[in-house]
C-alpha cells in the first residue's frame, strides 16, 4: 500500500469546506468517548460502554437502514454485573434515531486516531482540486451524496447487519474517484514501503487506481484479515459514485501543469553541456 503525501497540482482557491470537514471530523473524534487518548480506538469497560451507547445512537447500522427497524434494547453507557461478569447494561432507548440522518452523523466519526488522520490525510491531499473544480457549494454537495451512496450501498449489501458503521472513508472515496476522472495525469507524491520508504512520484490513475483495485479485492474477502471490520464495499460504491458524477465536468478541466524535474523532493539541476573547439 502505498502513502501519498502530496500532489503537484495547485488550486486557484483557498478549499474552505475541505478544511471545515477536517476540522468538524477531528472536534467529533475528541469528543467521542474513549477516543482521544487511543491510538488504536481501545479503552476499559467503562469507556467501551459508553462507547456502545454513543455509537449505537450516532453510527449507520444497516439493518436500521434497510428495514427501519430499530432495536428494543441498547447499550445505556453504565457498567454492571451479570451471572457472567461485568458487562454494559442494556434498556430501552432514551431517544428517537431517524435512520436516514445516521448516515449524516456516522461520517464525522472515526474508531482511532489511525483511522482519522489515514482519512484526513487523504481528503487534504485530493479534496481541494476536487473542491476548486466544482466550486464550493457543489463540492459540499459532493461530498454528502457520496457518503451516503457509500452507506446505504454498504447497507444492501449486508442488510442484516447490526454493526455500526461508521467514518468519512465513504466520502472520501467519492473524492478520490472524481479526482482520478478530472486530473488523471496529475502527479502525487508517495511513500512506497520497500525496506525503507521510498519516496516516488507517480500519476493519480496509478495511485488511485491501485488504491480501488485493493478496495476492490478486500470487499470480497480476499488479501485480508480484518475484512469484517473494514467496510471495503462501502469504498467501492463512493469511488464509483464520485467517478460518474465528476464525469460531467471532464470536458472543462483544465489539466495540472507539467511539474518540473524533481529527484526525491529536490530540484534536479540540469545537465550542462560544453562545447568542444
Amino acid at each position: 500500500m502505498v502513502i501519498p503525501v502530496h500532489d503537484v497540482n495547485p488550486v486557484r482557491r483557498t478549499p474552505w469546506v475541505t478544511y471545515a470537514l477536517i476540522a468538524a471530523c477531528v472536534l467529533v473524534f475528541l469528543r467521542t468517548p474513549g477516543m482521544a487518548g487511543s491510538v488504536t480506538g481501545g479503552s476499559d469497560l467503562a469507556q467501551l460502554c459508553h462507547l456502545q451507547a454513543f455509537l449505537d445512537h450516532y453510527a449507520a447500522v444497516p439493518r436500521e437502514l434497510i428495514h427501519h427497524q430499530l432495536p428494543r434494547l441498547v447499550p445505556t453507557g453504565a457498567v454492571g454485573v451479570g451471572p457472567q461478569g461485568p458487562g454494559c447494561v442494556v434498556g430501552a432507548p432514551s431517544y428517537d434515531k431517524y435512520p436516514p440522518l445516521s448516515v449524516l452523523t456516522a461520517m464525522f466519526l472515526h474508531g482511532s486516531w489511525l483511522h482519522l488522520l489515514g482519512n484526513m490525510l487523504f481528503l487534504l491531499i485530493f479534496g481541494n482540486n476536487v473542491e476548486d473544480r466544482m466550486g464550493h457549494i457543489r463540492y459540499f454537495l459532493f461530498y454528502v451524496v457520496c457518503g451516503y451512496a457509500a452507506g446505504y450501498g454498504f447497507a444492501l449489501f449486508n442488510a442484516s447487519s447490526g454493526e455500526p458503521l461508521i467514518g468519512a472513508s465513504g466520502a472520501i472515496a467519492g473524492v478520490l474517484g472524481a479526482y482520478l476522472v478530472l486530473y488523471p495525469k496529475a502527479r502525487v507524491w508517495v511513500l512506497v514501503p520497500f525496506l525503507v520508504f521510498l519516496p516516488l512520484r507517480l500519476p493519480a490513475w496509478l495511485v488511485l487506481g491501485f488504491w480501488f483495485v485493493l478496495q476492490a479485492v478486500y470487499s470480497s474477502g480476499q488479501g485480508v484479515s480484518d475484512a469484517g471490520s473494514v467496510a471495503y464495499a462501502a469504498h467501492v460504491v463512493g469511488f464509483v459514485v464520485g467517478m460518474l458524477l465528476a464525469l460531467p465536468l471532464r470536458p472543462g478541466t483544465v489539466p495540472p501543469p507539467e511539474p518540473p524535474r524533481l529527484l526525491f523532493g529536490r530540484q534536479a539541476r540540469p545537465r550542462q553541456t560544453w562545447q568542444t573547439w
